[in-house]
């Protein structure tokens, strides 16, 4: 799936926020409607290529770049495949797919990730072609399971645009093992809350497609692997190809072996769950065959007929329902816009744990560019870089032309910057869990510069920072570069959401959820904290080395103040206790519900030790308590009040424990 989970080093932080990643890591835990107008016709492309798009000049091309580049990221294996009117222009496997064995762009299988999710995509407009499902129908007219959907209905047209509402959810996405639930049963249980209307906030799905893929299950009788296998695989010439989990017999041999990096050694396959958002796994000429395919190159077999592939590229959504996030790139059915230089370009990633793939489609010119790796890196971004460095080096190299619409920045360029301004939370997230407390840690930041540009930190998929220029109110584009972002403001001109890379959307946070803020809180709570727990032992230690003693306080003081130290123990095991619980989430791993359920109990017993806390400070004070004692009660109050709102605002308290 797409993770981007974004080799330069990260954006710098302010201490308050490095407090915040590393004590809230310890404590949170302690990331169809009528079809829409064609899109804008490309800009007119005036530049001349750089290079003959020749086999002989993109294989030396390829071979170097993609060498140098694994031996500095130290990713083990790649495989790239350039196709042009169904001919191969370039077929290449560098490094290794395991002891032994060099990668082979022909032979050699990669997990594809959601690039899996245009084969989906295809076979659901095959059926709309038939005339067999309707985009723009309430999906739940062929569904047999039961999926809330309180913010309005869904449609085919939503799922593939990634508009359908649903929150993030990553249960049970990848396993190591095979056993996993049937596509109906994962559907079925616990399915997402829905938290925004449909068509309106572009936020990535993996849950949307397996729902589209059950559909193609409901309506054909068969299930979805079999379909997409005999329609789209099959009739593709793709060979290696399969959607099947665990890998057939025939092909198992040709895996490649996942790594963190060339010096790790090999992990287990991955079982991806839904299989329609994730589970393809193919060679890389077999890739390049499926692109062949969809862009009616000579001697394919056509996947889609003309009507259907020209609706598969136009824009699946317009302003009507987008509003200002239409200004930039959007989703098309089952594909990104990544246009660049003038130039129409449909793409998509797939990232599972240990593979990284991207695929990119140039309709006009007939052409198809696949590249994949089995391995993250040394670095936070190696393969991320790798592919851009392909599929925009490609395009740069070989269809140059107008970078884009260029910034044009007026008198009110600076205060529109001021608006936008503030702290953001991608719309990919969960609001109905205790996994919220992922949000506050993927924050993105936009500060307004003096000379009227943007600095977003980090950048949208990426871990750097990078700046973007106003090139008309309410749309701006990187610096340097051709990322857009939109802006989408309230009636009242407020600045709510901004939109990039088609089917993201970061929304804004208020004051109370920003991640300084909270992290300073969170600090100075849990400093207090462990300085009461460690104070009273300690003194106790000190008074009887030192024969001083002190007179008896009332019971009731004593209990109160007893109550008080086990509530902020109870807060600070409950907070440790999250944060093994979110970093194994995090990792794909699973928590038992009674562990998350026992760690709400004892963050509850640190928010009841508030009022407590405040008991005790009031008599502290009526009893005329010295100045110490009076201190350090206020202290511990405030620390056990700063917890509780830091919980409450994670959402740890929240009585839903899907994840």
């Amino acid at each position: 799936m797409i993770t981007a989970r974004r080799t330069g080093g990260p954006p710098r932080r302010s201490a308050a926020t490095v407090a915040l990643l590393v004590l809230l890591v310890a404590a949170l835990v302690g990331g169809w409607a009528a079809p829409a107008a064609p899109a804008p016709a490309p800009a007119p492309r005036t530049a001349v290529p750089t290079a003959p798009l020749t086999a002989a000049d993109v294989g030396a091309w390829l071979d170097g770049l993609v060498p140098a580049a694994l031996d500095r990221s130290g990713i083990a294996g790649a495989a790239v495949t350039v196709v042009r009117d169904g001919q191969v222009l370039a077929a290449r496997g560098y490094g290794s797919a395991g002891p032994g064995r060099p990668v082979d762009p022909v032979r050699t299988l990669f997990r594809v990730g959601s690039v899996s999710k245009v084969a989906t995509a295809v076979a659901v407009l095959q059926l709309a072609d038939r005339g067999l499902v309707d985009l723009d129908a309430d999906v739940r007219r062929h569904l047999d399971i039961d999926v809330p959907m309180p913010r309005g209905p869904v449609t085919l047209r939503n799922l593939l645009s990634h508009t359908a509402g649903f929150e993030e959810q990553i249960r049970g996405l990848i396993r190591t093992g095979p056993g996993g639930p049937s596509l109906r049963e994962f559907l079925a249980t616990d399915p997402p809350e829905q938290v925004s209307t449909p068509g309106t906030v572009p936020s990535y799905s993996n849950y949307g497609y397996g729902l589209a893929g059950h559909v193609v299950e409901r309506v054909t009788g068969e299930p979805f692997e079999r379909y997409v296998q005999r329609e789209v695989l099959d009739r593709a010439g793709m060979t290696t190809a399969t959607f099947d989990q665990p890998l057939p017999a025939a092909v198992a041999a040709a895996m490649s072996d996942g790594h963190t990096s060339v010096d790790a050694p090999p992990m287990p396959f991955e079982f991806v769950s839904p299989a329609p958002a994730g589970s393809l796994s193919a060679s890389a000429t077999d890739m390049g065959r499926f692109a062949s395919a969809l862009l009616g190159a000579p001697g394919s077999t056509p996947l889609l007929s003309p009507a259907a592939w020209a609706l598969m590229q136009r824009p699946a959504l317009g302003p009507d329902t987008l509003g200002a996030l239409a200004d930039g790139p959007r989703m098309a059915l089952g594909v990104f816009d990544e246009s660049r230089n003038g130039h129409l370009v449909l793409g998509h990633g797939g990232d599972t744990q240990w593979f990284h793939s991207h695929l990119q489609l140039y309709p006009a010119e007939r052409i198809g560019v696949f590249v994949t790796t089995n391995s993250i890196g040394r670095g936070g971004a190696d393969t991320l870089d790798l592919r851009r460095a392909v599929t925009e080096g490609f395009t740069d190299r070989y269809l140059p032309g107008p970078a884009g619409p260029a910034p044009a920045p007026d008198a009110g360029t600076p205060a529109r910057a001021a608006a936008i301004a503030g702290t953001y939370e991608s719309a990919r997230r969960s609001e109905s869990t205790f996994m919220g407390a992922m949000n506050l840690l993927a924050q993105m930041r936009v500060a307004a510069r003096p000379d009227g540009t943007l600095l977003v930190s980090p950048a949208p998929n990426d871990v750097r920072p990078a700046a973007y220029a106003e090139v008309r109110p309410g749309l701006w584009r990187e610096v340097g570069g051709q990322r857009l972002l939109t802006v989408r403001t309230d009636a009242d001109g407020r600045v709510t959401a901004l939109g990039h890379d088609a089917a993201f959307t970061e929304l804004s946070v208020g004051p109370l959820r920003d991640a300084t803020l909270l992290g300073t809180v969170l600090a100075g709570s849990v400093v207090v904290l462990l300085g009461a727990l460690v104070a009273r032992p300690a003194g106790a230690l000190w008074r009887r080395r030192y024969g001083v003693v002190v007179a008896t306080r009332p019971r009731a003081d004593r209990v109160a103040h007893g109550l008080t130290r086990a509530a902020a123990l109870a807060a600070l095991v409950a907070l440790t206790g999250w944060v093994v619980s979110v970093l194994t989430i995090a990792s794909l791993g699973e928590v038992p519900l009674p562990v998350l359920r026992g760690l709400q109990v004892l963050q509850w017993i640190g928010v009841v030790g508030v009022p407590v806390a405040a008991a005790g400070v009031v008599t502290a004070l009526r009893a005329r308590a010295g100045a110490w004692s009076v201190t350090g009660r206020v202290m511990l109050l405030l620390a056990l009040a700063g917890i509780a709102v830091v919980a409450v605002v994670a959402g740890l308290l929240l009585p839903s424990l899907t994840y």
